[in-house]
C-alpha cells in the first residue's frame, strides 16, 4: 500500500512544518530561560577560543535524539534500554570534533569542487538529509526515488508539470543540504590528508620486519611479587613523594575533577506492598468475572491490553494453553509471584487470513481513473495496463504481499472497511482512494490459508514500591544525612547505617553517575547529581536527596564531595598513594629478590627452584610479540642480551625474572613493505582529534544546561 500511503500522507508535511515551528518556539523559550539562569551566557563549551553556542548544541542534541528514535523503530530490542542521559555528552563531543576539524579545514583552505558536489549529492549521496528531501517530496504527492530525479523536479518544475511556487520550499531545502554536503566533503578530504601524514618510512618498516624475523631461544623463570609484607618492605612518606615528583605526569587530569562518595538506595517493594498486590489480584479477578475493571484499579497500576494474536505469536505457554480451550468471557489468574500477577479474560477464537497479495494501480488525473478501472475489470493482466495507457499518470505495483497480522497483532495496513471490500470483490479491482487528483485501485491476487486467531484481554500488574515505602526509605536516608552532614562522616558511617558507598571521580564530561567504576552504565536520572557536584558541591559538602522517578524502580541518591583538583591528582589522594606505595614496595622487594636469587642462579632451573616456581622455555621469543613476559622493559632487556651460558636475574614491574638466551636466529620470512606499513599504522593508531586539538583546552559547561535541581 505504498502508493496509497504516499497520497494519504500529504498531511504529514503540514504536521512536520507545525512541529518545526513549535520546536523553534520551545528552543527559543529554553534559551531565554537559560539566559536568566546563567546570566546572558549561552556558551555550552569552549574549544580554545572558539565557542559552542546553546543553539548549536540543542540542534545536535535533537539530531541525535532523532537518530535514536529511528534506531529504536528499526531495532526496538537493541535500543530499548539505551540511556538517553549520555546524549548530551555525545552531542558535545561531536560538536567539539566538528569545531576542531572545521578550523583545520579553514586554515588549510580545503574546498569541495563542483564535480565532487555532484557526485556526493546525486550519484553517491553522503548526506542523510537528501533522503529526507525525497521523502518529503513523496509525502507531498511527487513521485521520485533517486536524488537525480528529485533534483530534476525541484529545479525544473514546469518541465515536470509543477509550478515554481510548488518547488520553492524544496529548492531552499536542497540548497541548504548542498551547503552541508560541501562542508562534509571538505572535512572528509582533510581527514584523509591528515591520516595520510602518518606513514612509515623504510627504516620504520624494516625495523618492524627485523623485530619479527629475529627470534631467540630463551629459558625463563618468573616469580610474581604477590602480596608483599609491609613490615619487611616498609615505604616512607618521603619515598612516595619522591616517586610522585618523578612521575607526576601520570596523574594529570584534563579537566576539573572531584572525588565523591555516592549512595544509591534502590527502593524495593515492602512485604506490605506484596501483600496488597495479592489482594489486588483477587479483586481484579472478581471484577473481571462480574464485568470489567474499574478506573480505581487502573489508577493503582493494573494494565489491561487487548490482544489479537495468532497461536504461533503467543510466547507465554500458560496463556497459550488457556486461550486454546477457554470459554468466552472466562477469567483465569495465569501467574502470581512476589513481582506481580497476570490475568487473562477470554474473548473469541476465529480463523483469519493473515496475509494477502494485491495488485495496486495508481492513476493521476480526473477522467483517466474511471477508464483505467474499466479496463482493469475487463480482465486485462495487470502487467499489460502500461502498454494500454502509455503515460506516467499510471503506476503499477503488482503482486505486493501485505501482512495483516504480525507477532504484535493486526497490522491495520488496510482499513477494515477497505479490506472487507477487497476480500469480497471476487477478484475485481476496487477503489481504495479517490480525490480530484487521482485514484488508487487494488485487487486481491492471492492469499494465505486462514489461521487461528485468539482475541483476549491480558491484565497485568507489576509490584512496585508504594508511596509509603518510598517515603519510609526517604525518611531513613534523611535521618542519616542529618547526622552525617560532612563528607568525612558520610563516608565513615554509611556502612553502619546499612548503606553501600561507591567512590567515583566526577568531571564536567561525566554523563551521569556510573553504576560501576569505569563502566558506561548509569543510574537513572542521575545527571542531576553530577550537576550538583560540579556546580554547587565543594570539598566536604554533602548533597540533599535526589530521586529517580521511575515508578517501577524508584531510587534515592545522595553524594558527598571528598576532594577536588584541576591539574594533577595530588600525592595524598588515596588511590595515588596506594598505587605509588605498591610500586615503591615492589621495587624494594625486587632489588632484594634479585640479590637473593642471583647468588643461586647457576642455571635457570636452579634459580627457579630457589624461587619456588617452574621454569619454562620460549624457543621463538620475539621483541614485542611474546606472551611469556608481560613487562616491556624486561622484554627489551632479553631482546638485547647476547646468547651464552650466563643467567640474568632482573626485576620487573610485576615480579622477578631469571632468564638465559640460549641462541638466536632469523626466520626466513619474505619482506612485504605494504604489510609492515599497515602494521605501523595500527601500532601508532593516530588520534586525529588529539592531533587537531593540540594544547587547546576544552571547557565543558553542558552539565549547566542539563538536569536541573
Amino acid at each position: 500500500m505504498a502508493t496509497l500511503e504516499k497520497i494519504r500522507s500529504k498531511s504529514v508535511f503540514l504536521i512536520i512544518v507545525i512541529g518545526v515551528a513549535l520546536l523553534a518556539f520551545i528552543v527559543g523559550d529554553a534559551i531565554t530561560n537559560g539566559s536568566k539562569l546563567f546570566g546572558n551566557q549561552t556558551t555550552v563549551a569552549k574549544v580554545g577560543k572558539q565557542k559552542i553556542d546553546y543553539t548549536e548544541y540543542q540542534r545536535k542534541r535533537q539530531e541525535l535524539n532523532n537518530q535514536l528514535e529511528e534506531a529504536r523503530r528499526q531495532n526496538p530490542q537493541q535500543y530499548a534500554n539505551f540511556d538517553t542521559q549520555i546524549l548530551a555528552q555525545m552531542a558535545l563531543e561531536q560538536l567539539v570534533g566538528e569545531k576542531l576539524l572545521d578550523d583545520a579545514v579553514d586554515k588549510a583552505g580545503v574546498r569541495s569542487t563542483g564535480n565532487q558536489l555532484r557526485f556526493y549529492m546525486l550519484e553517491n549521496p553522503i548526506n542523510e538529509k537528501i533522503n529526507l528531501v525525497i521523502r518529503q517530496l513523496m509525502a507531498s504527492g511527487v513521485q521520485v526515488s533517486t536524488p537525480a530525479q528529485a533534483y530534476e523536479i525541484i529545479f525544473n518544475p514546469k518541465r515536470n508539470g509543477l509550478s515554481d511556487a510548488d518547488m520553492a520550499p524544496f529548492q531552499r531545502q536542497w540548497l541548504a543540504v548542498e551547503e552541508e554536503t560541501k562542508q562534509m566533503i571538505a572535512r572528509n578530504t582533510y581527514q584523509r590528508l591528515l591520516y595520510g601524514t602518518v606513514k612509515a618510512n623504510e627504516l620504520d618498516k624494516k625495523s618492524m620486519y627485523n623485530d619479527y624475523v629475529a627470534t631467540a631461544d630463551v629459558e625463563i623463570a618468573f616469580k610474581p611479587f604477590g602480596q608483599l609484607d609491609e613490615k619487611k618492605y616498609p615505604v616512607s612518606a618521603s619515598e612516595i613523594n619522591d616517586r610522585y615528583k618523578q612521575e607526576r605526569y601520570r596523574f594529570e587530569v584534563m579537566e576539573p575533577t572531584k572525588e565523591v562518595s555516592f549512595i544509591a538506595v534502590n527502593v524495593v517493594p515492602s512485604a506490605a506492598d506484596i501483600k496488597n498486590a495479592k489482594a489486588l489480584a483477587q479483586k481484579a479477578v472478581k471484577a473481571l468475572r462480574d464485568s470489567t475493571l474499574g478506573k480505581d484499579m487502573r489508577r493503582e497500576g493494573v494494565v489491561v491490553e487487548r490482544r489479537q494474536l495468532r497461536a504461533s505469536d503467543i510466547s507465554n505457554a500458560a496463556i497459550k494453553s488457556y486461550v486454546a480451550s477457554a470459554p468466552a468471557d472466562s477469567v483465569s489468574l495465569i501467574s502470581e509471584t512476589p513481582r506481580g500477577f497476570t490475568i487473562v479474560k477470554m474473548g473469541s477464537r476465529r480463523a483469519e487470513v493473515d496475509s494477502i497479495q494485491v495488485n495496486i494501480v495508481s492513476v493521476a488525473g480526473a477522467a483517466l481513473p474511471a477508464k483505467v478501472l474499466a479496463t482493469l475489470n475487463s480482465g486485462i493482466v495487470v502487467d499489460s495496463i502500461k502498454s494500454v495507457y502509455k503515460t506516467d499518470s499510471v503506476t503499477v505495483q503488482p503482486k505486493q504481499w501485505i501482512q495483516l497480522f504480525t507477532a504484535a497483532g493486526p497490522t491495520n495496513a488496510i482499513e477494515k472497511g477497505q479490506l472487507d471490500t477487497l476480500m469480497n470483490a471476487g477478484g475485481r479491482y476496487v477503489e481504495l482512494f479517490k480525490s480530484n487528483d487521482g485514484a488508487v485501485y487494488a485487487q486481491v491476487a492471492d492469499k494465505k490459508a486462514p489461521v487461528e486467531v485468539y482475541e483476549y484481554e491480558e491484565i497485568s500488574y507489576d509490584v512496585k514500591p508504594s508511596v509509603r515505602t518510598v517515603s519510609d526509605e526517604r525518611a531513613k536516608l534523611e535521618k542519616f544525612l542529618a547526622a552525617n552532614s560532612t563528607a568525612a562522616k558520610f563516608k565513615a558511617n554509611a556502612a553502619k547505617a546499612g548503606y553501600n558507598v561507591q567512590e567515583f571521580d566526577f568531571t564536567q564530561s561525566l554523563p551521569a553517575v556510573p553504576r560501576f567504576q569505569g563502566m558506561n552504565q548509569y543510574y537513572p536520572d542521575s545527571r542531576q547529581v553530577v550537576r550538583w557536584v560540579m556546580i554547587d558541591g565543594n570539598k566536604g559538602d554533602v548533597s540533599h536527596i535526589y530521586e529517580s522517578k521511575d515508578a517501577n524502580a524508584p531510587a534515592l541518591y545522595a553524594v558527598a564531595v571528598d576532594s577536588e583538583y584541576e591539574d594533577f591528582i595530588p600525592a595524598d589522594n588515596k588511590k595515588v598513594k596506594d598505587l605509588l606505595t605498591g610500586e615503591v614496595r615492589a621495587s624494594k622487594a625486587g632489588d632484594a629478590m634479585v640479590k637473593q636469587y642471583q647468588a643461586k642462579a647457576s642455571s635457570v632451573a636452579s634459580a627457579a627452584a630457589a624461587m619456588g616456581v617452574q621454569s619454562s622455555s620460549s624457543p621463538a621469543f620475539r621483541f614485542g610479540r611474546n606472551y611469556s613476559v608481560s613487562d616491556p622493559a624486561v622484554t627489551g632487556r632479553i631482546s638485547g642480551t647476547n646468547p651464552g651460558a650466563k643467567v640474568y636475574v632482573v626485576k620487573g614491574a610485576d615480579g622477578v625474572y631469571a632468564y638465559r638466551v640460549k641462541s638466536r636466529k632469523n626466520e626466513n620470512f619474505p619482506y612485504n613493505a605494504d604489510s609492515y606499513e599497515q602494521q605501523y599504522y595500527q601500532l601508532v593508531n593516530p588520534d586525529m582529534q588529539g592531533m587537531l586539538r593540540g594544547d587547546r583546552k576544552i571547557v565543558n559547561n553542558v552539565y549547566k544546561f542539563e538536569a536541573g535541581d
